[in-house]
């Protein structure tokens, strides 16, 4: 049982760095549609600690479902699902006041990702996805044992 618990440890633990990086570069990308340097660095810090969160909990799924025999596609289809869900969770929850100050220029397809909650909580659902995808295949594509076959 030792052995199973470090190996939990360890996928949450890289789980949370790769969702850090990850999701920084994704919160300053996303938070680049205000077109101001506090709303990116604004989306920067949001995406470094939903990243965390989702990255660990991606990575703890990812062992779950995973394990050392289950390859890449069950982690990235686990954090597909999973962040996909804490995207939902994290979209609801933005005010409409945060919303409605996004400085869009006046180009539709900006406009369309901030012009109502469920349009916001869309875009978040996708990113944490992504996130969670990437987190997934790479926690259980290094968790992974290759069977040795005679």
């Amino acid at each position: 049982m030792k052995n199973s618990e470090d190996l939990a440890f360890r996928s949450a633990i890289l789980g949370a760095l790769l969702g850090a990086i990850i999701g920084t570069l994704l919160g300053a990308a996303t938070g680049g549609i205000t077109v101001k340097l506090t709303g990116i660095l604004a989306g920067a810090g949001i995406g470094l600690l939903l990243g965390i969160l989702t990255g660990a909990l991606t990575g703890l799924a990812a062992w779950r479902t995973a394990g050392t025999t289950g390859g890449v596609s069950i982690g990235a289809y686990t954090g597909m699902g999973l962040g996909a869900v804490l995207g939902a969770l994290a979209g609801v929850m933005i005010p409409d006041s945060a919303r409605m100050t996004v400085n869009t220029q006046g180009m539709p397809m900006l406009d369309a990702l901030v012009q109502g909650r469920f349009e916001t909580t869309v875009l978040f659902s996708f990113l944490l996805a992504v996130l969670g995808t990437a987190v997934g295949a790479w926690v259980s594509g290094k968790n992974l044992q290759p069977r040795k076959v005679n």
